[in-house]
């Protein structure tokens, strides 16, 4: 079994990290926050962890929030405007909060794709991009993918905690996509997971809410700055959008239904587990009352 990292053993090696490496920080991994170490603690700085990399918003393949999650270390490639790096997250040993260290190794002159003059290495930057979107999306819908939520919705829920402003989750399940694959295949069923995408995106905003496939035919939104009016507002929209689409298979026109389960996180907090559970039983008694109304 790997020893766990403390923040004594980190603070005593860390003059070494630094000649090895071109930056080295700690970072709470949920509130995005840079950390020092102060009195053999940690204490939180106003520096968002995302501004280093001069994007203006949280990375979506963060593996530092996988790296605390899964309690291992982990790497990806990431750009500034003019650098590739690599990074290297660590799960430290911490009781007081998630602290994860981030060592990050410059790679932009060890990297070559093929040959040429580049635009200032933009085909390396786009590149890199496609592979951290790779991981993050699922490949059918083009949506984020359940390790994308699980990673950030945890986050969005301290961000709104710590803004005091409302967070909302819609939970949405189709409701006959197993007489769709059945009676007319899976290629048909993949059709309606593609439309599913196609009236999510329309329905949400993309500067501040996202969507996962969540999976099969199961998908979560999260409506950051959202209440509860408005989000079911969101949830009547796309139910409408289904209701009055028709699918041409095979000859026959289709109708989908979904149903959908919607919670506003109240004062006191929800955790990401608990508010999805939540979701997801509101949609179950949705899809009941769908049923009870077609006898």
């Amino acid at each position: 079994m790997t020893e766990k990292i403390t923040l004594d053993k980190l603070q005593a090696n860390l003059d070494f990290f630094h000649k090895m490496y071109d930056a080295v920080r700690l970072v709470d991994p949920v509130r995005k926050r840079v950390m020092e170490y102060r009195n053999n603690g940690t204490a939180e700085t106003c520096e968002a962890c995302y501004a280093y990399w001069s994007s203006g918003r949280i990375c979506e393949n963060c593996v530092s929030i996988r790296a605390h999650r899964e309690q291992k270390s982990f790497m990806k490639l990431e750009h500034s405007p003019d650098a590739i790096m690599l990074v290297t997250a660590l799960p430290i040993d911490s009781e007081e909060r998630p602290v994860v260290l981030e060592i990050l190794k410059n790679a932009t002159d060890t990297m070559m794709i093929g040959t040429g003059e580049y635009n200032k290495g933009q085909v390396l930057f786009n590149a890199v991009r496609d592979i951290n979107d790779m991981v993050i999306r699922d490949e059918l819908t083009s949506l984020y993918n359940r390790r994308f939520l699980d990673d950030r919705l945890p986050t969005d829920i301290v961000g709104a905690m710590v803004g005091q402003k409302p967070l909302s989750v819609i939970f949405i399940d189709i409701d006959n996509m197993k007489t769709v694959n059945d009676t007319f295949g899976h290629a048909a069923g993949d059709q309606v997971l593609k439309f599913a995408a196609g009236t999510i995106r329309k329905c949400i905003r993309n500067e501040t809410d996202w969507a996962a496939r969540y999976g099969g035919d199961e998908f979560v939104i999260c409506l950051n700055n959202t209440g509860s009016e408005e989000a079911h507002r969101v949830s009547q929209r796309i139910y409408q959008d289904f209701d009055k689409a028709a699918f041409p298979i095979q000859g026959s026109d289709i109708g989908i239904t979904v149903s959908q389960g919607v919670v506003t996180m109240p004062d006191s907090g929800l955790t990401a587990e608990e508010i999805i559970k939540l979701a997801d039983k509101k949609m179950y008694e949705a899809k009941k009352r769908h049923k009870r109304t077609e006898r």
